[in-house]
């Protein structure tokens, strides 16, 4: 007997008008970042306006892909059925080398082998329908 966990497909994000640009640098391979064109400080890709001098005059950089682990997570129980099939997964959160954090997963590494300070490098992988997201992986 097949169970809807067993057949329901993992949720692909769908970029938007203010997502696009991240979207379309992961999908070449680039990890692009919000960047306030007044003070030039980097940024969450979603932010509205500049965290630091509160401009709105943003635009997008491609950023290192470098960062560390600022903490982590195991996850035991499916909170949707298109992830149980990956179970144990990680869900990390990633500060960057420019100051932002990201929360992703890490790949390449065992679960038990992941470390809070750890340097990892963005890897970008197709979730499916040409839609790429980044992840990381032990630099």
């Amino acid at each position: 007997m097949t169970t809807a966990a067993q057949t329901q497909p993992k949720p692909v994000p769908e970029p938007d008008e203010s997502s696009q640009e991240f979207f379309d640098g992961a999908k070449r391979g680039e990890l692009m970042l919000s960047q306030c064109n007044e003070c030039k400080a980097w940024l969450h890709p979603a932010a509205p306006v500049c965290t630091e001098c509160m401009g709105n005059d943003l635009g997008w950089a491609k950023a290192s892909g470098r960062g560390t682990v600022f903490t982590f997570g195991v996850m035991h129980q499916f909170y949707h059925p298109g992830f149980t099939h990956e179970l144990p997964y990680n869900v990390a959160i990633v500060e960057l080398e420019e100051g932002p954090r990201l929360n992703s997963n890490l790949v390449n590494i065992a679960n038990e082998e992941i470390k809070v300070g750890m340097p990892v490098k963005a890897t970008f992988v197709d979730q499916g329908g040409g839609v790429f997201i980044p992840k990381f992986e032990p630099a």
